[in-house]
């Protein structure tokens, strides 16, 4: 398979496409795409279930839960040119996430307001009943997300499609909340999602070619890399890193230090960043919710979170976000 912006082949009917684990968070420079969408032609194909066809071109775009990897998503979808509507539960929280991707936008002027002028937000669901795609990025708990897409499922048109940001709930389980779980899908960024160009595209059982295929598309548009992903425990990312990560971690009980470790995986094997630098950078508490949901799911226990990070967790040590992880972090 070529690179994803080259490989424009739809989902093929049987085939079942995967998930991926939890993002990367950075303070960084994010580079602006202020270009225009070439708006997403609809495309049929034989096999878009059995009561819903995706006949949609995408011009609005939801966003339901505004944390980082909401803000950052919602930022990816105006600067690429897509009208864009964000819901919290709260003016407060709206007012934070607006704050946010002003800041990050901001440092280039004339195209920061371009992309602010694409952006609205709100506290109500209903606000985004006329969007062609929604994706949701709230808790990572099933129940509240089961809630949001059968609410979503009653708002919004029927051709609409509706898309999960999860990073270790099955698809599946959140499409049973639905009555069209053809057209819910998966899409996992990665944090920053503005400046990491990987999303997951995940086929669930009852998901549709048309509106997976819509996905890919726009992520494409959204001037990301989309792979293909099924429905199953870790999707692809999760799948390899968390294991990974564990067998790292484990590493320090046996002497070696949190700097040799970081040293030996980016000099050595050409990480971007050691393996500490990175659960730091995601969050303890996110990574053992990660590897416990594919623990849970697989039963392999490299996937099983080593008793170090319960201990860091459980003293509060839970990365950049707090100021201490394996590192210390200064404001």
């Amino acid at each position: 398979m070529g690179p994803a912006g080259k490989d424009r082949r739809p989902f093929s009917s049987d085939g079942r496409e995967a998930r991926a684990g939890h993002g990367q968070h950075e303070e960084a420079e994010q580079e602006e795409n202020e270009e225009k969408p070439r708006h997403l032609t609809p495309r049929r194909t034989s096999d878009a279930g059995p009561s819903l066809s995706i006949d949609r071109v995408i011009h609005r775009v939801g966003v339901v839960g505004l944390g980082t990897m909401g803000a950052g998503i919602a930022q990816v979808s105006a600067q690429a040119g897509f009208e864009t509507i964000g819901r919290e539960v709260s003016e407060e929280l709206c007012e934070r996430a607006r704050e946010t991707i002003a800041h990050y936008v901001g440092r280039a002027v004339e195209k920061g307001n371009a992309t602010l002028g694409r952006l609205s937000f709100t506290t109500e669901l209903a606000d985004l009943a006329d969007c062609d795609l929604v994706i949701e990025a709230i808790v990572e708990e099933l129940e509240p997300k089961r809630e949001v897409f059968a609410e979503l499922d009653r708002l919004a048109a029927p051709d609409a499609i509706l898309a999960s940001n999860t990073s270790a709930i099955p698809i599946h389980s959140i499409a049973e909340a639905t009555q069209h779980p053809e057209r819910v899908i998966g899409m996992h960024f990665f944090n920053p999602a503005p400046l990491l160009p990987l999303v997951e595209i995940i086929r669930a059982e009852k998901s549709s070619d048309a509106a997976l295929s819509a996905a890919f598309e726009w992520a494409e548009q959204a001037g990301k890399q989309p792979v293909r992903a099924n429905d199953t425990p870790g999707f692809i990312v999760n799948r390899i890193l968390i294991p990974t990560l564990n067998e790292c971690i484990r590493l320090l009980d046996e002497g070696i230090t949190v700097e040799d470790l970081d040293k030996a995986m980016t000099m050595g094997v050409g990480w971007p960043m050691g393996p500490c630098t990175l659960v730091d950078l995601v969050g303890i508490d996110i990574h053992i919710h990660a590897a416990e949901a594919m623990y849970e799911a697989t039963g392999d226990e490299r996937a099983k979170p080593p008793e170090r990070l319960r201990e860091m967790a459980a003293e509060g040590r839970l990365g950049r976000k707090t100021g201490r992880g394996f590192y210390e972090y200064t404001k």
